[in-house]
């Protein structure tokens, strides 16, 4: 399996990218709308809050799960016994946010949403008929107006060398939601699993935005779409003394949307934030 990026400006980026979606569960986009200068520069917001002590001033809520997630409460993976070695601050346009960080923030929740609904829209024009029948309505109004989508800034410190055996940066997991939306990190680390089980290493080139499936799309899609496991290791060969910060969008739907007999949104997301240990 091999992940080749997709030119968003191409007469065939639909299609292209709606069959690396089927067939890996991932897709990677160049020459998209999301501006690098953006990323940048809230790389380096979050680089000064996530080395600063106001951050405990802004922890989570538990009931609406916005807010900052300390290291000694981050989530372990389905799974797994060890927790990440992550810090993250989990933003929505109605929850708290650093004052200094929000402006360059809530722009950035707002462009990548835009693009979000389109790639879904994307997915939505390209699912088989037999497939599509699946959905319980488009997968486009599952997210119109939309509360519930999650901006993460993930702040992974330099590793020191006496981590916890066999812990690293992020288990190998699948996310919750219809897709996340990720713009490439500064550093290397991310690799997603193949169908035979080996591990391979996803672009990193600064620039490009690494999209993947998520759970409740491959529950509404009856599996057509697969949620793909992937992980982020401590780093061989790379500095370990340098931070990596990720800035994830998952792409929620509306809590009363149904994915399928089984689950609406809101039963399936309860589910899932139980087995991660955070509610």
């Amino acid at each position: 399996m091999t992940l080749q990026a997709i030119d968003y400006t191409s007469k065939t980026a639909q299609e292209d990218f709606v069959k690396s979606l089927h067939e890996t569960g991932f897709g990677v986009l160049k020459n998209h709308p999301i501006q690098q200068s953006l990323v940048s520069a809230i790389y380096q917001e979050w680089q000064h809050f996530f080395d600063g002590e106001d951050k405990q001033n802004y922890l989570y809520h538990k009931g609406t799960q916005d807010g900052f997630f300390p290291a000694d409460i981050s989530e372990t993976a389905k799974g797994h016994t060890k927790k990440d070695i992550k810090e993250y601050f989990h933003y929505y346009p109605w929850g708290q946010c650093p004052v200094e960080q929000k402006a360059l923030l809530a722009q950035y929740y707002s462009e990548a949403n835009e693009l979000a609904a389109e790639l879904l829209g994307w997915v939505e024009a390209h699912t088989p008929t037999d497939v599509a029948q699946h959905y319980s309505q488009s997968l486009s109004s599952m997210v119109e107006d939309s509360d519930q989508t999650l901006l993460r800034v993930l702040h992974y410190p330099p590793l020191k060398g006496d981590e916890e055996l066999g812990a690293i940066r992020a288990g190998a997991h699948e996310d919750i939601n219809l897709l996340t939306i990720l713009p490439s990190a500064n550093e290397p680390g991310l690799q997603v699993k193949a169908k035979d089980g080996s591990w391979m290493d996803v672009p990193c080139d600064f620039g490009t935005l690494i999209i993947n499936i998520g759970d409740m799309l491959q529950e509404a899609s009856g599996g057509y779409f697969p949620s793909t496991s992937h992980r982020v290791v401590n780093p061989e060969g790379a500095d370990k003394t340098k931070s990596r910060i990720s800035l994830p969008l998952f792409l929620h739907p509306k809590p009363e949307v149904v994915l399928s007999d089984r689950y609406t949104a809101k039963s399936y997301l309860h589910e899932r934030l139980v087995e991660l240990g955070v509610i």
